[in-house]
């Protein structure tokens, strides 16, 4: 039976049936749903909705039921429409008439609203967790390299000489950005939409600032109409997943080219590789392919919903339970994502000789010739152009900078001396940049 039966006289086609319920995804939602109800039966005793007697055996009720299906003694399943009708339905199957009463002031919209709503900031809760211990991995990389030398890039070309420090440091802010932005989201949310009802609340005397302090919710919403239609919240939690990944998908990117056989920068742990079923040698990076790939399935999560909501009348429209299926899939991928991630990068080892050998090859300690003759009072323009003559040198020569001898460098400019060799080593080059945020600034 339907909670909804009692208006209609036919049965309901299969397709339509199946294409309706959301028991297969919603189900996740059970303790949210749960603690919900919990909530609002303690009200309606406090308020003398319904007797105490019976908020009493109707918590209990609840109570029992999260406790079987968290032991597994309780499977959710069979014919009913949603997580909702499967939860009412079990409590009046246990405790009679009494469960009957759940539901009074109280609609399936503002109690599929709490219950989004508490999971997403349950996952927020969990999220953070698993991205702290992200940024706690990068601080200790970076505390253990901070004379790490190895080649900075831009346009995947060499630039200029840092180290790894600086280069994990710059992961670190990004994932810093995304705990605030998380927390951000998780502070918009936190207003409590049950006792909306349908969208024009109810002629029972609720107390939704009980209801609220009970969820741990700041506060009761302010319109129960923008209570049942909202999910700005999840498209903003969507958005915030959807960077975290990018930035996952960025590191990958990197880990990938780091760990080829042309870099050898790193070596990723056989916890995070995986083998070719031909090519006996191969050691291939996929996890850090995988969480690259599945940045793509993140952001059309986001879009998705994006798209379902950009036409929506108000109120509640049916369209909304198509908020969850992708988003629940957004969320368990960034989060397995960020677990991984933190896995690899615990367990990966960096080739040190490898990224130096790295950095002094391909002129990364030019822009500081151009400096060592701008302290010999050379316009930096014109000294610019002197090191480019010099760099064309190098390349006739096959040589690095620091191979060529003074006298070489003297037929090209005379205000080099024998210092220059010191002031374009890898150690100068680094700890001399100490500007605010710059690599010789962590030595």
């Amino acid at each position: 039976m339907k909670l909804w039966g009692g208006r209609f006289t036919e049965a309901e086609d299969a397709l339509t049936e199946a294409f309706n319920e959301s028991l297969s995804f919603d189900k996740r939602m059970y303790r949210q749903d749960i603690n919900g109800s919990v909530a609002h039966a303690k009200m309606l005793g406090k308020q003398g909705i319904i007797s105490m007697e019976d908020s009493e055996e109707i918590v209990n009720g609840l109570q029992g039921i999260l406790r079987d299906i968290e032991e597994g003694k309780l499977l959710i399943g069979g014919d009913a429409e949603d997580i909702h009708s499967f939860i009412e339905a079990e409590l009046t199957q246990r405790i009679g008439e009494a469960g009957k009463r759940l539901h009074t002031g109280r609609s399936r919209n503002d109690q599929v609203a709490l219950d989004m709503k508490m999971y997403t900031r349950d996952n927020i809760d969990g999220m953070m967790k698993e991205l702290q211990k992200l940024v706690d991995t990068f601080e200790k990389i970076i505390n253990e390299n901070k004379d790490t030398f190895m080649p900075g890039f831009t346009h995947l070309q060499k630039a200029q000489p840092t180290t790894l420090a600086h280069h994990m440091g710059a992961y670190k802010e990004m994932f810093l950005r995304d705990l605030g932005r998380l927390s951000d989201t998780r502070d918009r949310l936190n207003e409590c939409p049950l006792g909306a009802g349908a969208f024009a609340g109810t002629t029972y005397p609720l107390d939704r600032d009980f209801t609220a302090k009970e969820l741990l919710f700041r506060k009761p919403t302010d319109n129960s109409m923008d209570s049942v239609s909202d999910r700005d919240y999840l498209l903003e939690y969507l958005f915030d997943l959807s960077t975290i990944q990018m930035h996952l998908s960025r590191l990958s990117e990197e880990i990938i080219i780091w760990n080829s056989n042309e870099y050898q920068f790193v070596r990723i742990s056989d916890a995070y590789s995986t083998g070719s079923s031909i090519m006996p040698q191969k050691k291939n990076p996929d996890i850090a392919e995988l969480i690259r790939g599945k940045t793509g399935r993140v952001y059309g999560a986001l879009q998705s919903l994006m798209v379902t909501m950009k036409g929506l009348p108000l109120a509640y429209n049916k369209d909304m339970q198509e908020d969850k299926e992708m988003a629940f899939d957004a969320m368990d991928t960034v989060t397995n994502s960020v677990i991984l991630m933190n896995g690899m990068l615990s367990t990966m080892t960096w080739n040190k000789p490898r990224m130096e050998d790295s950095a002094k090859r391909g002129f990364t300690n030019a822009t500081d010739v151009a400096d060592y003759l701008v302290r010999k009072g050379v316009p930096f323009r014109t000294a610019h152009g002197i090191v480019g003559e010099l760099v064309l040198l190098c390349e006739k020569k096959k040589c690095a900078l620091d191979d060529l001898t003074v006298q070489e460098y003297r037929e090209i400019c005379d205000k080099i001396d024998e210092d220059i060799y010191e002031a374009i080593s890898l150690d100068t080059c680094v700890r001399n940049r100490k500007t605010k945020g710059a690599p010789g600034e962590m030595l």
